[in-house]
């Protein structure tokens, strides 16, 4: 059964070359102009994932990617955000709302197309090892895709989920932003790797005191500092 995907783009000729290409690819692609037609289409089906473009008429893409990431229903479902807008701000706001990547115009759709691939592989397993990782008070259960803080649950998203189970499964072990792009998000590239620093900064906040075994290498990497 094809994966569905649903493109939010309020221009005609890039929506339509996503919806083509993402057909090629076997996919079931839908698109909508506006973060409005898109949430009211949400209660009547769910994507596998979404592209969605920042500025939207209405209610703009980082308001409709706030209101996906903070509904339970819908917080799991992977966001590529697409815009024109190329400020490093802007992909950190992105970014921070809980998008698991980013694209700015003009893009490749030969990229886009792989990326959204490696986020679907991703989204589907391949981390996963034991039944539940514990380290002190922290357990990360990958059974139910849940993290728990002195017994209190941790509002994680898909990507910082990902993470935290990367480094858990592997304490100790230092691993490069090109090895964590590869590893976590499916491919690798210089350009994003403050992709990767944007999203261990929200996580080691998530994480609050647990966060100090989250240590940065100096022009390495990261890894998790302790005994599993």
């Amino acid at each position: 059964m094809s994966k569905y995907i649903l493109v939010v783009e309020d221009d005609p000729p890039i929506a339509q070359l996503l919806k083509y290409n993402l057909q090629q690819e076997k996919y079931d692609a839908e698109c909508v102009v506006s973060g409005e037609e898109g949430l009211s289409l949400l209660t009547q089906k769910t994507p596998e994932l979404i592209i969605l473009d920042i500025m939207l008429p209405g209610m703009s893409g980082l308001d409709m990617c706030r209101a996906i990431k903070s509904e339970p229903k819908t917080s799991h479902i992977p966001i590529i955000m697409l815009t024109a807008k190329d400020e490093e701000i802007d992909k950190i706001v992105g970014l921070e709302m809980g998008a698991d990547d980013y694209m700015t115009k003009p893009f490749s759709t030969r990229e886009l197309v792989l990326r959204v691939r490696a986020i679907l592989k991703r989204c589907a397993g391949g981390l996963q090892q034991k039944s539940e990782l514990v380290f002190k008070d922290l357990k990360l259960n990958t059974t139910n895709h849940s993290v728990s803080l002195l017994r209190q649950k941790l509002d994680l998203t898909l990507t910082e989920y990902k993470l935290l189970l990367l480094f858990l499964s592997h304490p100790d072990k230092t691993f490069s932003r090109d090895g964590l792009l590869s590893r976590v998000w499916g491919y690798e590239s210089d350009v994003f790797s403050r992709t990767v620093d944007t999203h261990i900064t929200r996580l080691r906040s998530k994480l609050r005191s647990y966060g100090k075994h989250l240590v940065s290498e100096r022009s390495v990497g990261y890894r998790w500092e302790g005994e599993t």
